[in-house]
């Protein structure tokens, strides 16, 4: 993907509506996105609908609705093909519920760079007769892209594959996996979450079947919602058993007599939405919209080649492959006590989280050089913890 020669300075359009770079230098995007200013005026716009009218159901409806529709945008998808969950374990398990294993194919193809809501929804099925393999990864972190796609076969019914691993930062070739699973008549998840509003995503070429992820990270949002797109031309089909209300075909008709769920990818959804996550989720979206994920991506990629330039040059060690293929939202440096690690960092008020041995760093738009260069010093300070 080539990086735009005239890229914005995205912090110096948008920095100041985040005040927490006020207090600290935050590169924790990777756990939850910061706060911006639109983001947390939202609350109050939900809270006055309390007040104004005590139950406002229809604006709430209607609030879900403006969510399913701005994601639906930013993957270049329609609307019908995307349901609006309460996380992605939420919408994985009623994925898993669709899914029948008493057949020829109950082979669950999936990875060792997984999150573990995957492998442990998965694992669950196994009372169902599913049977998963879990491919190694190669000595880099990277999946074994030969051994994956020979382990595809006849009786393979879903691939389930992470775009970047939350432990490490290391992303994945989709588009080879896909193909390869679509060539055995297999089905293929994508676990985005560490990637959307990170890395640009285009559902309308990118053929997987579904695709997974959440507003808290990258996305600008906060807990509580959760979406999955599902491909209508692949998956329409598949008829969820983890339902509620909001499935149903028509979520006012009440009826406890019949199972009645909807035809398009809200038939994954379950029952009352989390409310008040839904108007931080499309401030969120909103924002993101405008500033442009391609205008993300390549304003983002510098910061990184400074990150890890920097990291080494003290000693560290970038566990996360250097090659774009391979690397997406986040730096990970191999650390001898990572929590400690973590604590040390934020005495110089420079906010990172960790994850399997490693400090994760994952800059965003709102984050300029200047927040390098504390990064870089913060870790020199601390280069007692540095692993080789």
């Amino acid at each position: 993907m080539a990086v735009n020669t005239e890229v914005k300075d995205l912090a110096k359009l948008y920095r100041d509506q985040f005040t927490v770079f006020n207090n600290v230098t935050y590169m924790n995007s990777c756990s939850q996105g910061a706060l911006a200013d639109s983001v947390r005026a939202s609350f109050d716009t939900y809270l006055k609908t309390m007040e104004l009218n005590g139950s406002a159901w229809g604006d709430w409806a209607g609030h879900q609705e403006k969510v399913r529709g701005l994601i639906a945008q930013f993957f270049n998808v329609p609307a019908s093909e995307m349901a609006v969950t309460t996380s992605t374990s939420a919408a994985v398990a009623s994925l898993a519920s669709a899914l029948d294993f008493s057949g020829k194919r109950k082979k669950i193809i999936t990875t060792e760079n997984e999150f573990p809501t995957i492998g442990q929804i998965w694992h669950a099925q196994e009372s169902r007769g599913a049977k998963v393999i879990h491919v190694p990864s190669k000595n880099d972190l990277t999946v074994d892209m030969s051994a994956l796609i020979n382990a595809i076969d006849d009786e393979t019914l879903i691939v389930s594959v992470t775009m970047v691993c939350f432990r490490n930062g290391t992303m994945t070739e989709l588009e080879p996996i896909i193909e390869a699973a679509h060539k055995k008549g297999a089905l293929v998840l994508v676990d985005a979450y560490q990637g959307v509003g990170a890395v640009p995503i285009d559902l309308s070429t990118l053929k997987t079947d579904f695709l997974v992820g959440g507003v808290l990270k990258y996305m600008l949002g906060v807990p509580g919602i959760g979406f999955m797109f599902a491909r209508e031309s692949t998956t329409k089909h598949l008829i969820p058993t983890t339902t509620g209300w909001f499935a149903a075909r028509d979520i006012f008709a009440m009826d406890i007599h019949s199972y009645d769920p909807a035809k398009d990818a809200r038939r994954f959804e379950s029952g009352t939405p989390p409310i008040p996550s839904l108007y931080p989720a499309a401030a969120g979206m909103e924002l993101l919209l405008e500033v442009g994920i391609h205008n993300i991506y390549n304003y983002v990629t510098p910061l990184h080649e400074e990150l890890r330039e920097g990291i080494e040059s003290i000693g560290g060690k970038v566990v996360t492959p250097a090659s774009r293929a391979n690397h997406a939202a986040m730096l990970a440096v191999a650390s001898t006590d990572e929590h400690a690690h973590v604590a040390a960092l934020e005495s110089e008020k420079v906010v990172t989280s960790s994850r399997d041995g490693n400090i994760r760093i994952s800059p965003h738009f709102y984050n300029n050089r200047e927040d390098v260069e504390k990064v870089i010093a913060a870790f020199a300070k601390h280069k007692s913890f540095l692993r080789n």
